[in-house]
């Protein structure tokens, strides 16, 4: 029996993502076919010459085929994400986006707190303890950050709790680096503190008053505050 992700619906459902990543990365980078046809033949030129020193170039060209693909596969991959980040700087809640990549163990919860000026505040929970995210206007994040954090520090004071606003400026952290960031954090709680610590949360979160979520490219996957809907 022929695995599930083997069958053609699921074969063209792949196609289809490539196609759409191809289409995206070609929007903010418009040579990208020129580039990927570059490097495969330029991968394969390599190998063809080093056949020719061996005397047997056939072999050596059919040789670095894979090798071809495996670059350009490789190349292609990074383009798209840097494609995908360029699309979403500027937009807000791109940092929740950015946030969604984080793997098992992370909680994030996009938009905790959301000013009149669109200035918002990401938090995420994982082992380092809690981190708030702010995206908006340098000038005015810092209070909103330092009025987060007296929140949070009242609800689970033994917790570490991290800053981090997003941007290009001194001090901050790029969109394309906001989920490294986070993942290179000391790990301070141990998963039963980590629990415990989504839980003290629960409390706050109940005590806050409906939120204004604006429109924005927040994650599907994620999880929006009690009260809060979901931009359509």
């Amino acid at each position: 029996m022929a695995k599930r992700d083997e069958t053609p619906e699921n074969k063209q459902g792949r196609v289809a993502q490539v196609r759409a990543a191809y289409s995206i990365t070609k929007e903010v980078q418009p040579r990208i076919g020129l580039m990927l046809a570059g490097i495969f033949l330029a991968v394969i030129v390599v190998f063809v010459a080093v056949g020719f020193v061996l005397k047997n170039p056939i072999l050596w060209g059919v040789t670095g085929i894979p090798f071809a693909v495996l670059l350009t596969v490789i190349f292609f991959g990074r383009r798209v994400e840097k494609a995908a980040y360029s699309r979403l700087e500027g937009q807000l809640g791109a940092g929740a986006n950015a946030l969604s990549t984080l793997r098992k163990g992370w909680t994030v919860d996009p938009a905790v707190a959301v000013t009149r000026n669109q200035d918002v505040v990401h938090r995420v929970v994982g082992r380092p303890g809690i981190v708030l995210v702010a995206e908006g206007a340098p000038n005015r994040v810092g209070n909103l950050l330092a009025n987060e954090k007296r929140k949070h520090a009242r609800v689970a004071p033994d917790t570490p709790i991290y800053d981090v606003v997003v941007g290009d400026g001194e001090g901050q952290v790029p969109l394309r680096r906001l989920s490294g960031h986070v993942m290179k954090l000391p790990r301070n709680l141990r998963p039963a503190e980590v629990t415990e610590v989504l839980n003290r949360l629960k409390a706050l979160s109940a005590n806050r008053s409906q939120l204004p979520i604006p429109k924005g490219p927040l994650p599907r996957n994620a999880k929006l505050p009690p009260g809060a809907s979901r931009p359509r």
